[in-house]
């Protein structure tokens, strides 16, 4: 019997992407529906009134949101092409590590774009440290699921390769070093060359223009909040 699929998602955010590269992936047929983030419809809201984010995934009268928990929903619902490793100790690791990325990587480089002085020394920080730990783990494989190149853990932080160095053109920051980071380097330029994220990857251009809009913002808002506190102070 046929089902049906739906991915509710944004054009440019890593997580939903997580959840494009798994189905393609898999052969798995789906409708994309583009949500407005800041601007949330009702569908968006109804399908997830606890976190009111993308991604969702939607299966007949299923729906499954939070990225990771949806990237295993579709590796135990179409098992062919397995993401996740056989054994418990590897599965164990490859969830650690995307876990990993998501509390240590992302939201600390993506601070390092915007923010200033000793809140931005602290996040780039956190990021070179946190991007050193993901490089002793990749040393000396191709790909983080050994010679699997379509791996949950490729997909789950696959992000690293296509946004961090956006991130890095904006905020005139350099991340990836190919000296210090050689594993990751490697990786990443297998990884953009791989034809089934080439196709589904934004244009850089709209990205670039997107995420300086972004950052625009994010120091607007520092600023105001730093004008508020030293008025506050006075």
């Amino acid at each position: 019997m046929a089902t049906k699929v739906k991915v509710l998602g944004f054009w440019c955010s890593p997580f939903v992407f997580r959840v494009v590269w798994a189905l393609k992936l898999k052969g798995v047929e789906f409708e994309y529906i583009e949500e407005d983030i800041f601007n949330k419809s009702t569908r968006l809201l109804e399908l997830n009134p606890v976190h009111k984010k993308v991604p969702v995934l939607v299966h007949d009268d299923k729906v499954i949101v939070e990225s990771l928990v949806i990237l295993e929903y579709i590796d135990e619902t179409w098992p062919q092409d397995p993401l996740l490793p056989q054994d418990p100790y590897e599965r164990a690791m490859a969830r650690f590590w995307a876990k990993f990325a998501d509390e240590k990587l992302i939201q600390t480089a993506w601070k390092s774009t915007w923010t200033k002085g000793e809140e931005k020394e602290d996040a780039l920080k956190a990021t070179m440290e946190a991007l050193e730990k993901i490089e002793g783990e990749l040393k000396g494989k191709s790909y983080f699921g050994g010679e699997n190149k379509y791996a949950y853990l490729e997909i789950a932080i696959g992000w690293i390769n296509y946004l961090i160095p956006i991130w890095e053109e904006i905020a005139s920051i350099q991340f990836l070093d190919p000296k210090r980071f050689p594993a990751i380097t490697a990786w990443k330029s297998k990884f953009l060359d791989n034809p089934l994220i080439k196709e589904t990857l934004p244009p850089t251009e709209k990205l670039l223009i997107y995420l300086h809009e972004r950052v625009k913002h994010r120091e607007l808002d520092a600023t105001i909040r730093e004008l508020a506190e030293t008025k506050l102070e006075n």
